[in-house]
């Protein structure tokens, strides 16, 4: 009995183990084509257009950073990093 519930949990490590490497190796395709996305935007003169941009640049202009950068991730879906690096270039 001992033995089968070493080999399950054996299996189970090796199986998480396996999946976190497929979703490190994905995560590190989509960042290598999102820069590429953005060279190429940045090449053509082309932004990407921010869904609520007025209110976001309000939100700066009134020296309100914390609340544009949480309007900024709602309506982008962007992570707290990219969103204050957007937020901070706006200013």
């Amino acid at each position: 009995m001992d033995i089968a519930i070493l080999f399950c949990t054996c299996v189970v490590v090796l199986g998480v183990a396996s999946i976190q490497t497929q979703l490190t190796r994905s995560e590190r395709r989509v960042a290598r084509v999102e820069r590429k996305l953005d060279a190429v935007m940045r090449h053509l003169g082309l932004e990407e257009e921010v869904p609520r941009r007025d209110e976001i640049l309000a939100l700066v202009r009134d020296g309100k950073q914390v609340q544009a950068i949480k309007l900024y991730r709602e309506a982008t879906g962007a992570g707290l990093v990219e969103a204050k690096q957007a937020v901070d270039a706006m200013s």
